[in-house]
């Protein structure tokens, strides 16, 4: 039997509205059009019509996807992202590869897609019990970082792997990042490249104040243990200070002494594959991996 789908359009990206409509007519041709959302709400999804899809149609771009990975973790389905916006790393077709692959994606033959892992993270105060109801909890697909925030100065955090005594640290932050993520604010502190399969977590310093303490990648089962053992915090009239961010779009403010639990989830989430597009390829394309200096005459 064709495959159905649900359709999420981010209705702030202009291409991706007007591409609505052909997506749609793409869909009942070689497969069972269920409806559409939007994909700017980040609220769990619970339109009844997407329960019964066997897939569902991201149109935007990374950020979208990365925003709708987290609110249909519920719902358990297959994730295809159309890239409607500046990388298009994660949203892995455009319009016309849509086009040209529509019969093998809606039709009733083998899907390929590919299992990422995710990140539950939870904020304690230093001393609560583990197993009580955490101040903060989330999901994250790319990364957790802790960044310090105004008034800008360096922070210092206590990092702990399974459990055992770990190393202070004192900086900007850290990053921890799944191998999904590791293309993303991980590549930019100078973190490592993880094949996507790899079933990993990278940790990843933001300016550390130290020459030797490096990133460093532990196996996908460890549980990482950060403590803001001192932190920033800006002033009344402008509260802010060193935050919490999850994937770059969930924050949360950070309270002296907090424990950050970071564990891999017990969720996968599926994203449909472009045969044409490996992930090598894709690296050297969208970030010109190893290129050449480019040079004169």
């Amino acid at each position: 039997m064709p495959r159905s789908a649900y359709v999420l359009v981010n209705p702030s990206k202009p291409e991706a509205v007007a591409a609505a409509a052909e997506v749609r007519a793409i869909v009942e041709r070689h497969g069972r059009w269920l409806g559409q959302g939007d994909a700017l709400s980040n609220e769990p999804l619970r339109a009844p019509e997407a329960a019964p899809a066997d897939l569902l149609v991201v149109l935007g771009g990374d950020g979208t996807l990365l925003s709708q990975t987290r609110r249909c973790l519920n719902l358990d389905k297959p994730l295809l992202g159309v890239n409607f916006g500046k990388l298009g790393f994660m949203a892995a077709f455009d319009l016309g590869a849509l086009r040209d692959q529509a019969a093998r994606i809606f039709g009733d033959g083998p899907l390929d897609a590919r299992r990422h892992s995710l990140l539950r993270v939870e904020v304690r105060p230093d001393g609560q019990s583990p197993d009580s109801t955490p101040r903060f909890s989330g999901v994250a697909l790319n990364d957790c970082v802790v960044t310090a925030g105004p008034p800008f100065r360096m922070i210092r955090l206590e990092v702990g792997i399974d459990a055992g005594v770990g190393p202070h640290v004192s900086g900007d932050g850290i990053i921890v990042s799944t191998p999904t993520g590791s293309t993303a604010y991980n590549l930019s502190a100078g973190g490592p490249l993880l094949a996507p399969t790899l079933d990993a977590i990278a940790v990843t310093p933001i300016a550390a104040h130290s020459l030797a303490f490096r990133p460093i990648v532990v196996e996908g089962h460890s549980v990482i243990e950060i403590v803001a053992r001192q932190i920033n915090r800006d002033g009344p009239d402008s509260p802010g200070g060193t935050t919490l961010v999850l994937d770059g779009q969930v924050q949360t403010l950070l309270e002296p002494n907090d424990r950050i639990r970071i564990a891999r989830h017990e969720r996968h989430v599926r994203f449909v594959r472009n045969p044409e597009a490996s992930y090598w390829a894709t690296v050297i394309d969208k970030f010109h991996w190893a290129a050449a200096p480019k040079l004169q005459g």
